[in-house]
Parts: C-alpha cells; structure tokens; sequence
C-alpha cells in the first residue's frame, strides 16, 4: 500500500509501522519511543525481541537525546560520515526503552541521507526504529515493491525509489576513544581508521548489532557459495535447473538464467539485493553465487553473501 509523506508522518505518530526508503535499504520504521509501536515492528518482521534495532534521527544534534556518552571520537566519526550508511553504536541514555535496544546498555544511531527519509525525520520528529522491511534473515529490500513481496501489501509504504547504496550500513562501536567494526558496510573500514587515526579493537564485550545472524539476507532458494568461476562452472555441469549470480560480465555455460554484477564494488552493492530477488523469483532449484574478489573493497559483499548461502549443520538423531 503506498502512500504519502503527510500519510507517513501521521501513521508513525499514530504508533504504526511504515516502509520507508534509505539510501542503504528500506526500513520498517516506527516511532523508537513507542515501545507498543517498535512491539510491531518484531511481530511484522518475525523478528527474535533479543536483536536491536537501528535508530535513526534527523541530525547529529540529537545523539545526546538517546546516548549518555558522545566521546570526542564518536563525534569525529559521525561528523566525517554522516549522513550516510554508518551506524555509531554508543552507550545508551537509562530513559531509552529496552524494546528498541533488545536489553542491551547500547542504542545503534544512523543520520540517513536518503532526502526523503530526511524529510520524514525533520517533518515527524521523531527517531525512528528502521530494520529493514523484510521478514527475519530473508532478502532485504532495495524497492517498495520488494516490500510488497516479503510483507504482504497491506503494509504501508513511502515509495522512494531504488535504494542508490544498496547494502546495510556500516556498524561502529565506540567505547571512549576505542572503536571496534561490528558490521562490514560501503565505509570501509580502512576509512574509518583514517578518520580515527588508529585502528579498530577488539572489545571485552561485543556490543549485540543487526546483522550478526549467521543466517541472513538470505533467498527463499537455497543458495550456494563458490571461491572460483571455475568450481562455479563445474558444479552447473550437473545442476542444469541451477541460477546463477557471478561477478563480472562473462556467462557461464550451461547456466540459462544468469546475472552479472559489475566489477565495481560500490555498483556491484546496488545491484546486489535486486538480482537476488529476481533470481528468487525464478524459482530454480538453487542459486549458485560466485564470491567477489577477497580484497577489503569487497568485505562487505562477501559478508552478505557468506550470510545469505549459509547451511546450519545437519541435526544429529
């Protein structure tokens, strides 16, 4: 169901939930105050309540409305890289309702800059819960009518295009003038590095983030991982009803639906989600996925990737 910005305003601050567009991938919003509405948006996404959600706010003047510590770090890093795909994990504010940060002492921050997520914010007032509007661990969605797919088309929708970034957002958390990377985005992590002028640690405590699922970002079909082109190719030899996603633009024979990624990361991210969908959509009897190169700039497309094919082991009898 799509509708419009004033629609938007008025359903979250009703304490509905709304599909909303990011630069990253659409987000299933709702008002991060409401603990009833953000109840809704775990139902709606058959999500587990011991996972946090993101919360994004309007500018960074607004951090100390939800953190209790902004340190001279954190600061540097949001100033260099937002608006944009980089979530700040800081410690939380005792006011902050555990329904949105899963009980953990942390809120997880993102200034988006999707302009119209942006007017939402600045229109509504309010910080928004966003996890992306899909069901829990499946496909996330680059479009409205990706939404319409994974949640049924009763959800409400604010239509704003494709999503230009692709992926989810880079995860940082920062403890006084420490930072660890807890999830792998478009900000490499070498970027964030400079910024901070040192690298990252390893904390005592691993701050909860989205994303951490072993399972995730993951088709209806079941995929599988390939290190080469060639283990790619001689697997398809046998497996004629296979679909294929490869990077780069050469085919593989004997493979009749097939999609190529460009060799540019950054567009390779663009189009990820929206390949797997289509390729989903065919409903072959598997998805064979060629991994990007092993270098930093592909880090976050061969986590999303490792996710989306992986296979729990087999239960022992």
């Amino acid at each position: 169901m799509r509708i419009s910005l004033a629609e938007a305003v008025e359903l979250l601050k009703q304490g509905e939930v709304v599909a909303i567009p990011t630069e990253t991938v659409y987000g299933l919003a709702a008002d991060a105050r409401n603990a009833q509405a953000v109840a809704k948006i775990y139902a709606t996404k058959e999500r587990p309540a011991n996972n946090p959600l993101i919360v994004h706010i309007a500018d960074i003047s607004q951090v100390s409305q939800w953190a209790s510590e902004f340190s001279p770090l954190a600061e540097k890093l949001a100033f260099a890289f937002w608006p944009g795909p980089f979530t700040l994990v800081l410690p939380a504010r005792e006011d902050i309702s555990m329904a949105v940060r899963a009980g953990e002492p942390t809120i997880a921050l993102r200034v988006p800059s999707h302009p119209v997520a942006r007017q939402l914010l600045q229109e509504s007032g309010l910080g928004l819960a966003a996890p992306s509007a899909n069901k829990y661990t499946q496909l996330s969605p680059t479009t409205a009518a990706h939404v319409e797919s994974s949640l049924g088309d009763h959800i409400p929708v604010l239509d704003g295009g494709a999503c230009s970034v692709g992926i989810e957002s880079t995860i940082v958390s920062v403890m006084g003038d420490e930072w660890q990377l807890l999830r792998p985005g478009m900000i490499a992590e070498s970027a964030i590095a400079l910024v901070a002028e040192k690298p990252g640690q390893i904390f005592r405590k691993i701050p909860k983030a989205p994303g951490q699922h072993l399972l995730h970002y993951s088709p209806r079909t079941p995929c599988l991982l390939f290190d080469s082109r060639q283990a790619l190719t001689d697997y398809a030899l046998s497996k004629p009803e296979a679909a294929a996603l490869l990077v780069g633009n050469h085919a593989v024979t004997g493979i009749k639906n097939s999609i190529a990624l460009s060799p540019e990361p950054s567009q390779a991210a663009e189009q990820l989600y929206a390949a797997l969908h289509t390729l989903d959509a065919l409903q072959a009897a598997v998805i064979l996925i060629e991994s990007p190169p092993g270098t930093p700039e592909w880090a976050a497309l061969r986590d999303r990737l490792i996710r989306a094919a992986y296979q729990p082991p087999a239960q022992k009898d």
